[in-house]
């Protein structure tokens, strides 16, 4: 039996189950993060005569492009299904494939097929994981819930790249690929034993049919929600593309590099359950808003960055404002979802994280090659635009909640 604490902060059996094996497949993923640049500069390209940093960036993105493409589709495929695990576990074996065969690639073609690969995994487990996440929680702790799960991913994060720095200056490439799967294969074995599946009724007008965007399932609030996480993404994993400029840079190695990556995860996994719960006390928006804010001059000076201390600490309040987003703004698209349609409407925001992941890092080694602190001071531009965007458009979903908590009576909001 979970204690009270425990069900307060938002963790049920479903709950705990989803976040430890989402801690095994991200430190299995994120282990690559380090690796993948280094590998590239190690392998011929003939077809793809670019800057290195170009080459970069175009790997990671494809990766991301592809996951954030093919989201919606595999949402629409579990709701019309009615069943998340089995597409977590296929996502999880597809990845866990794409990594151990990194050992064999010998050409830069081989790693966008396998990126590609390993793209299609994701989009697999992802939407279907926050889809039952989102069944599986309660909307005044949803917030706890998100920052739980969220925590046990950056666990993760912060863990792999460490992992994989070490790995690469000890023993090598292939050590990193071996382990990477290992730790995926671990996240396969913990859903299948712990995790059960939920059966959803579809509430009245959704259908459990395969319609990839439903617009009656689209809300302002959604589409706000995306968009915020869409640049968080894209902010933090721009420095992806640029690890062999920054170590120069910095006369650092690849455990530095690893270390400053990883900053950011660790300040998410010490803020992320109490700024999501703090949400369901205080409404989604205002955290939202805070997170924008803050991630706005956080990557703009990362380009300004000429220690590995300054370095580690911009990533620090990366990770800082990213806690202020990632959760409250799952739980807010959950708050919006309907039973039978949670797929497809977790897949917008999933979908929204993807192709941050994508664009954020093709820009960043694009642009760099003209300039190193371009993409760094765009980004953040862009960063203030959206916080504009969503003060000004999206609506608080938590807002009739507090209102009874306070004794008030409020009007219906966004999704409610």
């Amino acid at each position: 039996m979970l204690s009270n604490f425990a069900r307060q902060i938002g963790i049920n059996r479903i709950i705990l189950a989803l976040s430890v094996a989402r801690l095994g497949d991200a430190i299995g993923n994120s282990i690559l993060f380090i690796v993948i640049p280094l590998y590239v500069a190690k392998l011929p390209a003939p077809w793809f005569p670019l800057p290195e940093s170009v080459r970069v960036g175009l790997l990671i993105s494809f990766y991301g492009l592809i996951n954030a493409s093919l989201q919606p589709i595999m949402g629409a495929v579990s709701d019309r299904l009615g069943k998340r695990k089995p597409l977590i576990q296929l996502g999880l074996i597809v990845m866990a494939f794409a990594t151990i065969a990194f050992v064999v690639a010998a050409r830069f073609l081989d790693l966008l097929i396998l990126r590609a690969i390993q793209g299609v995994g994701v989009a697999l487990t992802v939407p279907a994981s926050l889809a039952l996440m989102a069944t599986a929680s309660e909307k005044q702790s949803r917030g706890g819930s998100m920052g739980v799960y969220s925590t046990m991913r950056m666990a993760g994060f912060a863990t792999g790249p460490l992992i994989g720095g070490f790995l690469l200056d000890r023993f090598g490439f292939n050590a990193a690929f071996f382990v990477g799967t290992g730790f995926i294969v671990i996240g396969i074995l913990m859903v299948q034993i712990w995790v059960r599946e939920t059966i959803t009724t579809p509430e009245k007008g959704v259908k459990r049919s395969f319609k990839i965007i439903d617009r009656d399932l689209l809300t302002v609030g959604l589409i706000g929600a995306s968009a915020a996480t869409f640049i968080m993404a894209s902010d933090f994993s721009m420095i992806s593309a640029l690890e062999n400029q920054f170590n120069t840079r910095l006369n650092q190695t690849a455990f530095g590099f690893g270390l400053a990556f990883s900053a950011l995860m660790i300040s998410r996994l010490l803020f992320q359950v109490p700024l999501g719960r703090l949400s369901d006390r205080i409404g989604r928006k205002p955290l939202i808003l805070i997170g924008l804010l803050l991630m706005a001059p956080a990557t703009a000076l990362l380009g300004e960055v000429v220690t590995s201390l300054q370095f580690t600490g911009m990533r620090i309040l990366q990770g800082l404002a990213s806690a202020a987003i990632a959760a409250p703004a799952f739980a807010f698209a959950a708050d919006l979802s309907k039973a039978g349609g949670e797929g497809r409407q977790m897949s917008i925001i999933t979908m929204g994280f993807g192709l941050g992941i994508a664009i954020g890092p093709l820009m960043a080694g694009v642009l760099a090659v003209s300039s190193f602190e371009l993409p760094f001071i765009l980004s953040g531009v862009m960063t203030l635009v959206i916080a504009w965007l969503f003060f000004h458009f999206v609506p608080e979903t938590l807002k009739v909640d507090l209102g009874e908590r306070m004794g008030r009576s409020s009007a219906p909001v966004d999704g409610d």
